[in-house]
Formats: structure tokens, sequence, C-alpha cells
């Protein structure tokens, strides 16, 4: 027997890389420390799990410590639901960040005190101009910048000012506290940078305490330095903001942490803006944070996500250094790959025709065994009634069917999957023409789905039995835009143009078979034929539950598209 051939070691990320050079160096005394910082002021998506699963996965890797820190700096926008919804989030997906949550409202008044040191040392001032005054001042990417005319006030001028900016003596908007580097630069963000804004805004930890806030470019490097990250991965738009932490750090004289910056996930069929999801939300496009139509971490754990499929869908596409659109084809792949292994089969029927079996003996009630699972016979069988009236799908009988369609049509015979061949002889029309019935016949020597005489059907399909099956509501769902990239959008139009109206059907008469009559909310199941569905963990009562089709079988997009 040949040798089999030696499995390559996967290659190294350019961050793995990184890490590994800093260690071969002995920086920072061979430890590892990462950390996630989102804003609490929405929902986590699928973007934000690339970072989590990136930074908790770095830490796990080298046996290093990972934190949960909150950039909670603007109050207006913020609130505890969306800290403990983010909280919950990223304990689902797996990552542990011990006892080290912390906030950067923790950090308040170290903020201060380096912004005071700053300003002793000549590198801060207080400036009068407005929001509006301040972009005229600004420049642009092509000419530099002008002085704020507030620019030369003395240490003691600034450090009296701002500490009436702390005592609340002064209109929000009217003064903000601005680093002092250079209004020429060509990077912008190093263009007298805004350290501190006065804002009155009851802030979900702190209260009414403090009045004025800290901006972010001014927390993020300070706070990465509090908790001894070594490694600070950002996703590419903090690359040009990152001289300006350096800048902080070093005119403070403080610990100074390593950024790196890598592309962040952008998918087919979404969008990814907090701002646009917010919209979408607001305004009621959709149901909510957690309509399974979004990517959201609420969602997609509401449309039967598994943690496990999307660690394994953010592992798949790697870390790169450029901005890329990932086909939203991968993220549904890990789900299918993940639910095919572990959820039991079932038999449902979304939408039912009739078919009588004329020569069925009309009390008889049959038990069949059928697999809770075809590839893992440790998982058992299950009964499931068989009687002289079923329901199978429509889509599963053509009146005028081309020869390659294997399935019911009038003459033809069919298996009925666990059961019998059964042959449709007759069509019975409504009013309208709508078939609404199909009158057939069934073998009974060729019970299990075999005949004796060794004669062959190439069609097989699912059904239910009518007396037997339990009617139920099932959520079909489809990509909310109907456009690959519907946030790039032409001047005057909107991302809405392309959501897909079609994004959601409900199906009220589903047919299923009855040992889904107390399926539990949270549970996984495949309905032959018809993909994978997820018991709706909110809107399923007991003997009641709603299902929300998690994925096809297939990728039916895909296969549309060629």
């Amino acid at each position: 027997m040949p040798t089999p051939p030696e499995e390559k070691a996967p290659s190294r990320n350019f961050i793995q890389q990184i890490i590994d050079a800093d260690l071969a160096a002995g920086k920072n005394e061979g430890q590892v420390h990462t950390r996630f910082p989102p804003e609490p002021n929405g929902y986590l998506h699928i973007g934000h799990a690339k970072s989590i699963c990136l930074n908790s996965g770095l830490a796990q890797e080298y046996g290093g410590k990972f934190n949960l820190r909150f950039d909670d700096t603007n109050p207006a926008k913020e609130e505890q639901e969306y800290v403990d919804a983010i909280t919950d989030d990223i304990r689902w997906l797996g990552a542990d960040w011990e006892d080290r949550l912390c906030f950067s409202s923790d950090y308040f008044d170290q903020l201060y005190d380096w912004a005071a040191q700053l300003i002793k040392a000549g590198k801060a001032y207080v400036c009068d101009l407005d929001a509006e005054q301040m972009r005229e001042y600004r420049g642009s990417l092509t000419e530099p910048g002008r002085d704020s005319p507030y620019r030369e006030r003395t240490v003691d001028e600034n450090l009296d000012l701002f500490n009436q900016m702390k005592a609340g003596e002064f209109a929000d908007g009217s003064h903000t506290l601005r680093a002092k580097i250079d209004m020429a630069s060509p990077n912008v963000n190093l263009r007298d940078p805004v350290m501190y804004r006065i804002k009155r805004a009851h802030h979900h930890r702190t209260g009414d305490q403090w009045c004025i806030y800290p901006s972010y470019d001014f927390t993020h490097g300070q706070s990465d330095s509090i908790e001894g990250i070594t490694h600070s991965i950002c996703t590419l738009e903090f690359e040009n903001h990152r001289p300006l932490y350096d800048w902080f750090c070093e005119s403070l004289e403080i610990y100074h942490p390593r950024q790196i910056e890598f592309a962040r996930l952008n998918l087919t069929y979404t969008v990814m803006s907090k701002r646009l999801l917010l919209q979408l939300v607001n305004e009621k496009h959709v149901a909510g944070w957690d309509d399974p139509r979004m990517l959201t971490i609420r969602g997609l754990r509401r449309r039967g996500y598994t943690a496990k499929s999307v660690r394994a869908f953010c592992e798949r596409i790697g870390v790169a250094k450029s901005n890329s659109t990932i086909d939203i084809a991968w993220l549904e792949d890990a789900i299918r790959e993940d639910l095919n292994d572990r959820a039991p089969r079932a038999l449902g029927v979304l939408k039912p025709l009739k078919v009588v079996i004329e020569n069925y003996p009309e009390e008889q009630v049959e038990q069949l065994e059928a697999a809770n699972h075809p590839q893992k016979p440790e998982l058992g069988t299950r009964k499931v009634p068989f009687s002289r009236e079923l329901y199978v799908e429509q889509a599963d009988f053509m009146e005028d069917a081309p020869k390659k369609f294997f399935r019911l049509s009038v003459g033809r015979e069919v298996r009925l999957r666990y059961a019998y061949f059964i042959t449709c002889n007759e069509v019975i029309k409504d009013e309208a023409g709508n078939v609404v019935e199909l009158r057939c016949t069934y073998d009974p020597e060729t019970k299990g789905g075999n005949a004796p005489d060794g004669r062959k059907v190439k069609g097989t399909i699912h059904w239910v039995s009518a007396q037997h099956a339990i009617q139920a509501e099932v959520r079909l769902y489809d990509h909310l835009f109907n456009v690959e990239k519907p946030g790039k959008v032409p001047e005057g139009g909107s991302f809405l143009d392309h959501l897909n109206p079609n994004s959601l059907e409900v199906l009220t008469n589903a047919q299923l078979e009855p040992s889904l009559a107390e399926a539990q909310g949270g549970t996984h199941f495949q309905f032959e034929r018809n993909g994978y569905f997820f018991v709706d963990p909110v809107d399923s009562k007991s003997g009641k539950p709603v299902f929300n089709r998690t994925a096809t079988l297939r990728d039916s997009w895909a296969k549309a598209r060629r």
C-alpha cells in the first residue's frame, strides 16, 4: 500500500507571522494579549464575529489573554441593552474574556489626567471653533488645514478652560480640547484632532458624573496601554489613525501596544454598516435586530446558525491585508456542513398536495421505520405513520411532465421515502382548474422502497400522512437584498432600492410528521429534500412549533447564477 502524502502544515497568516517574530525577538516578555473593543450602540454582526474569532483565537493559540472592552465614550447612542446583547453573543461564539470585562469609562479619570498632562506639555489646547468652522479650518486631502485662532493659548488658560469644561460651565459644542500636532500634515487625522467634547448625556455606567467625554481616537490607544494589550488588532479603516495613536502614547510616555490592521469582512447580498443596519431596524424594513434575514449575530442565531459554523466560516475565509468581498455561499456552506453532520432527519411537506391511494385499505395505518440520520445508524430510527391519504409537495407533480421529470405525473411510478412505490392514475381539479388532488395506486410488494421483481424507479419523494400530520408555520428566507453589493448605489439612490421583496415567505399550511409536534425551540432538523430548519425560540409554543429555514440543501442562488 503506498504511503499517503505528508499533510502540509497550514500557512501562517500575516498577523501570526508578526506575533511569531515578536515572540522570537523576546518582546512583551513572551506574552500575547488581545482584545475586542465594540461600541455598545447596536448589535454585533458577522463582521464583528470575524474580529472576535481572530482576537480570541490568537490569545488561545499562544496561551495568552483576551479582553472584552466596551468603547463607551458616546453616551447619546449607547445603552445597557446593547452591552448585554454583545456580551451574550460573544459568549455564544465561544470567546472567553475570563474576568477581564472592561469599559473605556473605567478609565475616564486617567484619561482626563493624561489630557491635562498634554496641556501642561504644550501639546493640547481648548478650541472655541464650532463643528462647521472646524471642518472649514481642517482643509482637504489636497489642501493643508489652517491653525485655529485659539491654538496659541497659554498653558494656564487651557488648563483653566479645560477645568471649566469639566465643571459644566460651557454649553454643549461650544468648546473642545484638541491635540496640537500639525495642521499641514498630509494625514488629516493629525490635523489637531479633538480629544474631548462637551456632551450632556446620561451615561449607562457613570450616570451624570461627566459632561465631557473623550473621543475614540484619544481613548483607543491609551485603553490598550492601560490593559497591557500587546497586539491591538483593528480593521483597515483604522490604518490612517495609527500615527495618531502612536503620537498619543509617545507624547504621554506610556506603554505602547503594537497596532496591526487587517481587512474587514464584506459579504455579498448584505450590508455591514452599523448605520445601515440601524436604519433597516428603525424604519421597520425588518422585524428587529434578530430578524433571521439580518446578518447580525442575533439574526443568525435565530435563523439557526451555530457558533461552530460561524467559527468555521471565519477560519475558512482567513485574514487578508486588502479588502475584498466574500460570496455569502461560503457562510451558507459552513452551516450546511455542520448541520448535515448532526441534524436529525424529518419529513415535512411545505406546500401540500393531497394524494389518495385508492387501493390502500381505508382504516389501515402502518408505522414505518425511518432513519433519524442515514449516515449515523447510532442515532436510531423513529416510527412514521402511513395511511390511505397523504400529502406530497405540489412541486413533485407535473401534469405535462417532460421526459426527465422523475417525480409524479399521470402514468408514472415513484418511490415514497421509507414506504412504497405508487403510480398516479388520475388528477382532480377545482373549478378554477387548479390541481387539488391526485388519485394513485400502490404496490404492496414494495414496502421499504424496494421491488422484489427488481424494477427500478428514478424518483423518490417525501410525504406525510394526512390523518396524522401536524399543521405548522414555516418561514422560508432568502437574501435580504437582490444585488451582490447593495451598499454601492449611484448618486441619488439608496441601498433600500435593492431590498428583495421575496426575502421572506411565510407558509401557514405546512404539513409535518407528527413527531415534530413537541419539537423544542432551539433545535435543528433536516426536512428531507427541503433543507435545514430551526425551531424558532421566540415564537414557538408548546405543541405549536414555528420553523425557520436555516439553509437549503444546496446553494440555489449559485445554481441560478450559472
